[in-house]
């Protein structure tokens, strides 16, 4: 798929270098589209799906390779080459916020290959191991994510420190709450991960009290925002 490609309406398309200059954690809607008869000569496995975890598996650096788009999309897309999707079980966001963890960059390093072109392939990106809590855990920690998220995006000009503040606020909760304990890599009734080939349904192991202190974080920005003051945290 290249940009001749590309057409005005059809069907909708993610292009694997609109992952990293283009789109956020998640998107309904894509920048591009291609004719119908263009999406039927593609190949057919490069179709996503609602909830499907699209995935650049190349880049010119290190940093992003293997960056991702939640597609919540009602339609199928049509995928690029260099790109691929995951299929899941789990919350489509939840997977997408982890896959910009530290943890999971920590894991992605060792399997890129290549000098000039940087690339992680299917069957290397499969070994990377997911912590996968229930639905409920997975659904709360996107939720407060989704949260700081809007608060970042939403705190206008005049509050440059403030944004820079808030920012690295969500990295850290960001880190910490897709943060487990030691994974055990194997396939036993106790593995607490899961590959990307096998998601399984496993108990929160998050801390309440980094959940509490979270929300009090962004009680103290939405205050923030309505009074326009700058703020001092102890």
């Amino acid at each position: 798929m290249q940009k001749k490609d590309f057409t005005e309406t059809g069907v909708g398309c993610i292009h694997y270098g609109q992952i990293y200059t283009y789109y956020g954690t998640y998107t309904e809607k894509t920048k591009t589209f291609v004719s119908e008869e263009f999406a039927k000569k593609a190949k057919k496995a490069k179709k996503a799906k609602y909830g499907d975890l699209v995935i650049a598996t190349t880049s010119e650096n290190d940093e992003d390779v293997c960056k991702t788009v939640a597609w919540l999309g009602p339609e199928e897309i049509a995928i690029s080459s260099d790109a691929c999707f995951y299929m899941h079980n789990m919350h489509p966001k939840y997977v997408a916020y982890f896959f910009q963890t530290e943890q999971f960059k920590k894991q992605k390093r060792p399997l890129i290959t290549g000098t000039k072109v940087r690339r992680v392939n299917v069957d290397n990106l499969a070994k990377i191991k997911l912590p996968v809590p229930t639905l409920t855990e997975q659904q709360r920690i996107v939720d407060i994510l989704d949260r700081f998220d809007t608060l970042c995006n939403d705190i206008s000009s005049g509050l440059p420190a403030e944004i820079k503040m808030r920012q690295q606020q969500y990295e850290y909760y960001r880190d910490k709450l897709l943060t487990f304990k030691e994974l055990k890599i194997d396939n036993d009734d106790n593995s607490q991960c899961s590959s990307l080939n096998s998601p399984l349904n496993k108990e929160n192991v998050v801390k309440n009290n980094l959940v509490d202190f979270a929300l009090r974080m962004i009680n103290l920005s939405k205050h923030l925002q309505n009074d326009k003051k700058k703020c001092i945290i102890k």
